[in-house]
């Protein structure tokens, strides 16, 4: 007799949770820290326990969910050390992309990087703390634009590790993106940064492009953690 958990129907219902569940946290719908009740999200998802636990399971090993034992699960906490730990490793990956996609990258490669930034610099930024649907959009402009930037780099593991740190990285930035407008988000021009990215990576100047990158990924980590200091996690 098969197990259930082995149907077709469950494997859809997992899938379905684990796509939901994953955007929730990395969207910050869910918040770190924030309690996961099994018997909360099957009501809420209108799917079963086991698809939901499966879901569960599969963003642990994801770091995005803690499980414990005999008290459930939560989103995994912010925490400064580990943010700190996030991003240089970012900064490292991304130097690595970033130089392999000017040494290989084509005209087809360019032309996304243009269209990326013209999308992005035209996507305005969330009105206030509770406008999710715009953060979330101009999330996934931003998302196309860094990319773009290192799509060429001609290395499948590359990527994969540069979309794990990338997925992280999103759930930090989401704080300093819904708080732009406080003073703790150190809010600077970033379509000017942006812009100058694309600049240094279209003239295949590695040296530049990786510098403005460890620099705007530097500011940004320090503006997540000057609001995490002020505000703690449930910023």
């Amino acid at each position: 007799m098969t197990d259930r958990m082995d149907t077709p129907e469950t494997s859809s219902q997992a899938e379905r949770a684990y796509q939901r569940l994953r955007s929730e946290i990395l969207h910050g719908d869910l918040m770190p820290g924030e309690r996961l009740r099994a018997a909360d999200l099957q009501g809420r998802f209108s799917l079963g326990l086991t698809p939901i636990r499966e879901a569960l399971a599969r963003l642990s090993s994801e770091n995005l969910v803690e499980l414990e034992t005999h008290r459930g699960s939560r989103v995994t906490e912010a925490s400064l050390p580990e943010l700190a730990d996030l991003m240089s490793a970012r900064r490292n990956i991304e130097r690595l992309c970033l130089t392999a996609a000017i040494a290989h990258g084509d005209a087809a490669w360019e032309s996304e990087i243009v269209a990326a930034m013209h999308l992005l610099s035209r996507t305005p930024l969330p009105a206030s703390v509770g406008d999710r649907d715009s953060a979330t959009h101009w999330e996934q402009q931003h998302r196309r634009f860094h990319f773009a930037l290192v799509s060429a780099c001609g290395s499948d593991w590359l990527l994969r590790f540069w979309n794990i740190l990338a997925d992280h990285s999103e759930r930090y930035r989401k704080y300093r993106l819904l708080h732009h407008q406080a003073a703790q988000a150190e809010v600077r021009d970033v379509n000017a940064e942006h812009t100058a990215l694309m600049h240094a990576m279209l003239a295949r100047d590695a040296a530049l492009a990786t510098s403005l990158m460890d620099a705007h990924l530097t500011a940004t980590e320090n503006s997540v953690a000057s609001l995490l200091k002020t505000y703690g996690s449930n910023v």
